[in-house]
């Protein structure tokens, strides 16, 4: 690999995406433009740990996620954690991203999170080693900076210890730093799109036309 693309950072964007949604790619590509991404890995969780079990199959989610990012050339697809017959964590996720033959020990990954995640952190599986494996992007609405005084104590001082307010610092290392962004606020949540589904509502406008079309053509979400 040419060392101009091993220093470019490259995003890692995790998630349940049940469904995928505009607000989860306004997110990556937000963060793409504002943090100098070379790109951004979605990564579909096949069995998510921390969530309950998805309203749909694991295979129709990675459908969704390919057709919503499929005209975007900054963004790619990692199907690995839907085809894993085992729970998803995101530090075995970025363990195997580690490895020679994906993106390899030097690489700066830059694992993206909601302001809202960021503070659940040390309820996630051996949290704190995510920062040996890459940085965090903690995305937050605008006017409302994450105040370290509201996270919990252990994670305060982490992230206090760890901040970079320059995002140009996170292709001087591959991982264990921690920057903050502010992204365009969409009030777009999967719960509220999976009720209109299940009650008839309109969805347009919430997600991509090509989402819809699949949703509608699977017959997925007719309860909740």
């Amino acid at each position: 690999m040419p060392d101009w693309l091993v220093n470019q950072p490259l995003g890692v964007f995790g998630g349940t995406f049940d469904p995928v949604h505009y607000g989860h790619l306004r997110l990556a590509e937000e963060a793409a433009d504002r943090l100098g991404l070379a790109g951004i890995r979605w990564i579909p969780a096949g069995q998510p740990a921390l969530r309950g079990v998805p309203r749909v199959t694991a295979g129709q989610r990675l459908a969704m996620v390919r057709l919503a990012t499929a005209d975007n050339r900054r963004f790619a697809v990692d199907a690995a954690e839907v085809e894993a017959a085992q729970p998803s964590y995101t530090v075995t996720t970025l363990e195997r991203l580690r490895e020679a033959d994906q993106c390899g020990p030097q690489q700066p990954l830059v694992l993206l999170v909601g302001a809202d995640a960021f503070a659940g952190l040390p309820g996630w599986y051996r949290w704190q080693s995510l920062f040996d494996l890459a940085h965090l992007a903690v995305a937050h609405r605008p006017g409302f900076a994450i105040d370290a005084a509201q996270l919990p104590a252990a994670l305060a001082a982490c992230y206090r210890e760890r901040l970079c307010t320059n995002p140009s610092t996170l292709s001087k290392s591959p991982s264990g730093g921690i920057v903050t962004f502010a992204m365009t606020q969409l009030a777009i949540s999967a719960t509220q799109i999976r009720r209109l589904l299940a009650s008839g509502g309109s969805v347009r406008y919430l997600l991509p036309d090509t989402v819809i079309a699949y949703i509608q053509d699977q017959h997925l979400y007719p309860e909740y």
